[in-house]
């Protein structure tokens, strides 16, 4: 089985092609991202289908679950569409969405990812601890957090909200610093994979809730450990993410 590695700001993940006995088992995406036993890497982009500047794509976590939506991961793909259509404009399919996307003039891939919704804020009670958070849809969950992101706080709450009753699917979490009307900084808790450099949807979500809750407006710049993401919402209130996605390496599995 061939495989490309590809990176987003340091969120890295293996793109394959279906294989010709039918789709990943979660036991063999959970050898891939293992450094040790596989490759390595955040997360598995299984291509299921190609015809011309579209394809569909199912996205494994590291655990051997499978993700609703993946912000870089689909943008990763996206970035490899492009290069194998020879296109500047594909379009991903990935947990029964579209997605369409672009490749701009300075080589970022700017994502559609539609509607998003934002939820009130509200609290949710870890032991003697009150958490107020946004609960945020971007076709996964997202449970948004203003407070300082700094390490010791995320590697705290990050693995008691995802697993938390309040989100019976579990859920990514990421704590927000409003740094002004267009910049936050966050550190992100990924579902199934922990703590992360950057993640696609974790942006949308965080830009998401700071123009609902009125902390920002946009364009909103998010920084994260990994660099920066850019999310875009139009007068239509459709949103886009933009960033880039850079191959790592070719190779061959033999497992």
């Amino acid at each position: 089985m061939r495989f490309s590695k590809w990176h987003a700001l340091g969120n890295s993940y293996l793109v394959v092609e279906r294989a010709l006995d039918g789709a990943l088992a979660p036991e063999l995406a959970r050898r891939l991202c293992d450094i040790r036993y596989g490759v390595g890497s955040d997360g598995v982009v299984e291509i299921l289908a190609v015809s011309g500047s579209r394809a569909e794509i199912v996205i494994w976590n590291p655990d051997g679950s499978s993700a609703e939506f993946s912000g870089n991961g689909s943008r990763i793909a996206a970035a490899w569409l492009a290069r194998r259509a020879a296109a500047n404009a594909v379009t991903v399919e990935a947990g029964g969405q579209t997605y369409p996307a672009t490749v701009r003039e300075n080589g970022l891939i700017a994502m559609a990812v539609g509607d998003v919704e934002v939820g009130e804020i509200e609290i949710v009670e870890l032991g003697d601890e009150r958490i107020e958070l946004t609960a945020v849809s971007v076709g996964n969950p997202h449970a948004v957090v203003r407070a300082e992101p700094d390490r010791q706080t995320l590697l705290r709450l990050g693995p008691q909200l995802e697993v938390n009753g309040r989100f019976p699917d579990r859920t990514n979490v990421q704590l927000v610093r409003v740094d002004g009307p267009n910049d936050v900084t966050v550190a992100v808790w990924e579902r199934g994979a922990g703590e992360t450099t950057a993640s696609g949807s974790s942006a949308v979500a965080v830009a998401s809730a700071a123009i609902v809750n009125g902390w920002c407006e946009s364009p909103v710049t998010v920084h994260m450990p990994g660099g920066e993401l850019l999310v875009e919402l139009d007068e239509e209130t459709q949103l886009t993410l933009v960033g880039p996605a850079d191959e790592i390496c070719e190779g061959e599995l033999r497992l």
